[in-house]
């Protein structure tokens, strides 16, 4: 235990002090009024330094995590863990958000919202003298990828912040806390009946270091989309809006509505409802953003990222056939991976009993996580929320590992700002290091779901 705190401390305190130092290689400087949060020293520290850091804490964190989990019996009582990563994420708040620019496309994207433009059409380059819009970084030439909800949260900011991109960011790190700590109450809630449930949905999503430093401190938008599917998890009315408000914030966490649609499958009466009322805010939401919000989602379903296992695949098929893309052909492949893993984990959950929304929903999940050409590490954000609320030590292991292993592989996920000579995070550990390893790791979920699953089935009645 003491492992576990130790270890989970430091990691927490080192993502705190890399928010606190201010303009590096993992926190692009916000430009405003000094006196308006987030606050920060504004010093210039060493790239490599704080890189160094931010890997230590994600070390730190995942052998924190694990020790934790080991030890679940003698951690202190939720509502200490409960309590401590609260305010944590509300510390955070008042921060800089790290390891990505992400937040600086939000506030540009809200910012022409106000100003009367279209994101999804709009692009930041299309707006070069504007004091928020200026400060976007990689996204100067992609429209919003986003959806509605999404959209609306960052155009509330920018109506809050006008000129000010460091008040911009500020409302929307609030808001980004806000649906950080909702989500560790929620889980709270669904976990009230078993102490030991509860701790251990408290060190999954609540002070689960890997969680905090993608989530509560790269402030990214898939925090907003997570409460609402755990919402519609746990709550018992109103499913179906929430889980359109979820999708309607980002369209693959509607893997997730499959939980509760199986869960009403011998009500037809209920599902009815619920898929309705899902559809209809989600048809309602994009109508009003316009058609044109669904062009990057299109777009976006055949991206491949660095860090996947279908880059190798790619790799090979351009070195035995020739030159090209083959995106179709990998996007065709990580269906039938995504279905094959969705129906093993689904089976292996058999052998738990009876079935229910949470198993279902994380099974979905997981699949796609593991089979998708496009990942970044807080992606995996909605598989802990959803494991919180499932007893499966096994995937445990191997959730872990893997966010440990891709968040070593976005180390940073900001390319601007970077030291010189130091390409070979990206180069060799992006590209090379990282796709192996999940490739193995998905082959070891493979077998561990099939053997699983097949001891479920050879069990005596």
């Amino acid at each position: 235990m003491r492992v576990a705190l130790g270890a989970g401390a430091a990691s927490i305190l080192l993502t705190i002090t890399i928010g606190l130092l201010g303009p590096s290689a993992m926190v692009p400087p916000l430009q405003g009024r000094p006196w308006q949060p987030p606050y920060s020293l504004d010093v210039m520290p060493d790239g490599r330094l704080v890189i160094g850091m931010a890997a230590a804490a994600i070390i730190l964190g995942a052998l924190g995590l694990a020790a934790g989990l080991r030890s679940i019996h003698r951690m202190p009582d939720a509502r200490w863990l409960l309590l401590a990563g609260c305010l944590v994420a509300v510390v955070l708040a008042f921060l800089p958000p790290s390891g990505s620019a992400d937040h600086l496309n939000y506030a540009a994207y809200g910012r022409m919202v106000t100003l009367g433009h279209n994101p999804y059409v709009t692009v930041p380059a299309d707006l070069p003298a504007d004091p928020v819009i200026r400060w976007v970084e990689e996204w100067r030439n992609t429209p919003s990828v986003y959806g509605p909800v999404a959209t609306a949260v960052q155009a509330l900011a920018s109506l809050i912040g006008g000129d000010s991109l460091r008040l911009t960011v500020f409302v929307m790190e609030l808001a980004n806390a806000a649906a950080f700590v909702a989500t560790a109450l929620l889980l709270h809630r669904f976990t009230r009946h078993d102490p030991v449930r509860r701790r251990r949905a408290a060190l999954l999503w609540t002070v689960n270091p890997l969680v905090v430093y993608h989530l509560a401190a790269g402030m990214h938008l898939d925090t907003l989309a997570i409460v609402f599917m755990v919402a519609a998890l746990v709550l018992g009315r109103g499913k179906g809006v929430l889980l359109g408000l979820g999708i309607a914030v980002k369209v693959t966490v509607g893997l997730v509505a499959l939980g509760p649609a199986w869960e009403l499958r011998r009500s037809p009466r209920k599902l009815a409802i619920v898929a309705g009322s899902a559809t209809l805010t989600v048809l309602v939401a994009y109508l009003l953003a316009g058609p044109d919000s669904l062009d990057q989602v299109r777009n976006a379903s055949q991206s491949l990222s660095l860090a996947t296992p279908w880059k190798l695949v790619q790799h090979a098929a351009q070195s035995l056939i020739g030159p090209g893309a083959y995106r179709v052909w990998i996007q065709l492949g990580s269906y039938a991976l995504l279905a094959a893993l969705a129906f093993l984990l689904v089976r292996a959950f058999r052998r738990e009993g009876e079935l229910d929304a949470p198993r279902v929903a994380l099974a979905f999940c997981v699949a796609w996580l593991f089979a998708t050409p496009y990942v970044l590490p807080w992606y995996d954000g909605l598989a802990f929320a959803l494991l919180a609320m499932v007893v499966c030590p096994a995937l445990d292991g191997f959730l872990v590992v893997r966010l440990a292993v891709l968040s070593l592989g976005y180390l940073p996920a900001r390319q601007m700002g970077q030291p010189e000579g130091l390409d070979w995070p990206v180069t060799v550990v992006r590209s090379q290091v990282v796709p192996w390893c999940l490739l193995a790791l998905t082959i070891g979920l493979a077998w561990w779901a099939w053997r699983a699953g097949a001891r479920a089935r050879t069990r005596p009645a």
